[in-house]
């Protein structure tokens, strides 16, 4: 049965894959010539982490071929949500038969941080209509938000931002269908012992690393890390919710002690001075 839905789903995928790389030549001969260097750049950026989302779309796939999802329902989850975390959290809970409430406020712990995302995300593209908005949250992700920040973009409307984003966004998208449904459909022949997972985990951490530019982050970071561990067997991966909020206020706290040491540094001098 298997075998049949992939001989013919191989027409439509060919179909799709032609239709999709038509479509996005398209796309970039009407963008402007500042757009498309930004596009570029973008997809530059995220260049290097593609091989860590490669191997994180693959360990999602195979987790899926091999749970009660049947082959529709695999595909349909990797297309519609595009949250590994979420999908690969939930997958137990479906194999229990546990109620929907259960598996839907599970989605929702892990994807907490999203939300924290989207309010980094608004001051940026305030302007632009709502439906866009929508697209590009579904668009986002951990790193394309990381590595966005790190541009430090004054917020409202700026020249080739928007493209930029996208530069990244549809690197990362494509990357994770490839390999998501690559892993969906050829699950049985991937060796459950290649640590797929773990190498999409070391090929992240010099990315996260690099994004440490401040002792509030580095609170902040130090802080997720502890708690995160501290309520690892919490039920309904509460662990990465509460991990978020202890960084977030640890990160907080720590900006305002340094502003408030600053404060009274500038006082102090103003003492004593003649």
């Amino acid at each position: 049965m298997r075998q049949r839905v992939l001989d013919d789903l191989a027409p439509t995928s060919l179909r799709c894959g032609a239709f999709g790389a038509n479509a996005f030549r398209l796309m970039l001969a009407r963008l402007s010539n500042l757009d498309r260097r930004a596009f570029r750049q973008g997809a530059r950026d995220y260049s290097p982490t593609l091989m860590a989302i490669f191997s994180w779309g693959l360990v999602t796939g195979i987790a899926m071929s091999k749970s009660v999802l049947t082959l529709p329902q695999a595909l349909a989850m990797s297309l519609l949500c595009y949250a590994g975390s979420s999908q690969l959290a939930v997958l137990p809970l479906l194999a229990a038969k546990l109620p929907v409430w259960t598996v839907l406020l599970t989605a929702a712990m892990v994807n907490t941080r999203f939300v924290i995302f989207s309010v980094g995300l608004a001051p940026h593209f305030s302007y632009l209509p709502m439906w866009r908005r929508i697209v590009l949250g579904y668009f986002n992700g951990d790193v394309i938000y990381l590595l966005f920040q790190k541009k430090s973009f004054p917020t409202g409307y700026v020249p080739g931002k928007e493209a930029y984003y996208w530069g990244m966004a549809i690197c990362s998208w494509l990357s994770w269908q490839v390999s998501s449904i690559a892993g969906i459909l050829l699950a049985s022949l991937i060796p459950d012992n290649w640590g797929l997972a773990l190498a999409g985990t070391l090929a992240l951490l010099p990315i996260m690393v690099s994004a440490i530019a401040t002792r509030s982050t580095l609170v902040a970071v130090s802080i997720a890390g502890i708690v995160s561990l501290l309520a690892f067997d919490l039920p309904y991966r509460l662990a990465l919710p509460l991990a978020v909020i202890a960084a977030i206020i640890a990160g907080s706290a720590t900006d305002l002690m340094a502003e408030r040491a600053d404060l009274r540094r500038i006082r102090n001098s103003a003492g004593d001075s003649p």
